[in-house]
Order: C-alpha cells, then structure tokens, then sequence
C-alpha cells in the first residue's frame, strides 16, 4: 500500500482532496451542484481527445473543462443557467463518443476515467495537477469574500463591489479546474459525491465558514485516504469507496446537526413557556 510505485497516488489524491474540499464549500454554499455534477462529465471526452492526438491526458481534461466553462457561460446569456450547464454536457458528451469511436486502444482508460483507479496516476501527472489544484484553491481564497457574499445575496455581494456574473463565471472556472484534477483519481461519474459530501458534511457541524472549508478539506481527505487503502485491498475502484463515504459523511453530519441543535430548541421552547 506504501510502496514506491504507491507514492504519486498518495500525493495526488491528497492534492485532489484538500482542493475538492476547499472549493466544495462553495459548492454547496452557492447551490452549484447540478455544475459540480456536469463539469467532470464534461471534462471525461478531453481525456479520450488527449489519447487520439497522442497527448497528456490532463491537458485534455483542462481544456475540456474550459470548453464547459464558456458552454455554459455563454448559454446561460440566453437562458436559465440549469438548461445551459445541461446543453453543455450534452455537446461535450456527444464529441467524447465521436472521440472514442476513433481508437480501439482506450478501454482500460475509459474505466479508470469514469470509476477511478487507484493505480492509474503517473508521475508525469503530478506537476500538471499539482499547478492546476494550487490555481484553483488560489482562486478561492482570492475571491473568499464576493463568493461568500454572493451565496447570501447577488445584491449583498454587488453593494461591497462585486459583479455577480464575474464572481459566477470565477467560480465556474475554479469548479472546471478542481473537477478536471479529480478525474484521474476518483473518476467522472464520482467527481461530485468528492466536491459535495464532505463539504456538505462540514456545513452540518458548523456556521462559520472558515471553520467548515478547514472541516470540508480534512473529511476529504480523510475519506480519500481511506478510500484508496481500501481500493489496494480489495481491487474495487476508488470511486465506490469516495461515493459511500460522501454519504455516510453527510449522514453522521445532519444526525449530529440534529444531536446539537435540539436541546437548544428544547430550552427555547421551555423558555417561551414560563
């Protein structure tokens, strides 16, 4: 499990999980999951262009996630954002088929890219994730203040300056790059249960932003950590293990919302009647 040919899957996954976890928060502070959902989809088909052009799969999943990015930003010009996030997904998704019925040497990455696979980082995959994650949690802690606004209120956030659409198309492009790094570890369909359910979790044990993106990070990584032990042993695919976990992490999270929430509504409630 800590062998040598081990050490790039740790590194990487660990990189991958604090981003996750960080830009998750927003993810769920900000109602974003249908794009947190659609832009790891959309980023699979750059992975099946990079191998037909021969190329590193991680500078096809970036790019692709760019093309999702302005998709969506420009077709939510014209319509509901919901619609546009979807229409994209669909154009992106429709060229990955094309792309893959171009080459008959891409099953096993197929897998690995749609399930994750707890053997299938390189080490020339660890620079390009490294700098694409480092921008990307950049990014966040750059904009911490008009994101935080604006998933209050879109007028809260233009009356201290904001332009709401920029900060939204920012965002965007910070959820394109932490979703193109994740791929290769936890795989496209399981992107989302890794940006949602540990900052999902986080924002169940407390109200104070700074302290749920430093519990969102550690929960992710805690359940990367122990999804990739278990994915060694096993031989199932990293993806299976992060999904459960997302739930199983949300779950004890809104059951302990609850556990502390409750006696306080008890005493309240005591109160009003005397």
């Amino acid at each position: 499990m800590f062998s040598s040919f081990m050490v790039n899957t740790w590194i990487v996954a660990s990189i991958v999980a604090a981003t996750a976890g960080l830009v998750g928060f927003f993810v769920v502070v900000r109602g974003a999951s249908f794009a947190a959902h659609a832009l790891p989809l959309s980023t699979f088909p750059g992975a099946a262009a990079a191998a037909l052009i021969g190329t590193n799969e991680i500078f096809g999943l970036v790019v692709f996630a760019g093309l999702g990015v302005i998709g969506i930003d420009v077709l939510s010009r014209r319509g509901r954002p919901e619609v546009a996030t979807a229409l994209t997904l669909v154009m992106l998704l429709g060229l990955g088929t094309l792309f893959l019925s171009q080459t008959r040497e891409y099953s096993q990455e197929v897998y690995s890219l749609l399930f994750g696979q707890v053997l299938g980082i390189s080490a020339a995959d660890v620079g390009p994730i490294t700098v694409v994650s480092a921008l990307a949690a950049g990014g966040v802690l750059l904009l911490f203040r008009p994101l935080l606004l604006g998933s209050v209120s879109q007028d809260l956030a233009q009356a201290h300056g904001a332009v709401p659409r920029q900060v939204d198309l920012e965002f965007l492009v910070i959820l394109a790059m932490a979703s193109a790094v994740a791929v290769p570890v936890v795989g496209a369909l399981l992107v989302f249960s890794l940006l949602v359910g540990p900052a999902a979790a986080a924002r169940n044990l407390t109200d104070r932003p700074g302290v749920a993106m430093v519990l969102s990070m550690a929960i992710s990584l805690i359940t990367v950590w122990v999804a990739i032990a278990l994915s060694y042993v096993t031989n199932w695919p990293v993806g299976f293990f992060v999904g459960g976990f997302g739930v199983v992490s949300y779950g004890v999270g809104h059951r302990a919302r609850v556990l502390i929430t409750l006696p306080h509504s008890a005493r309240t409630l005591l109160q009003s009647r005397q």
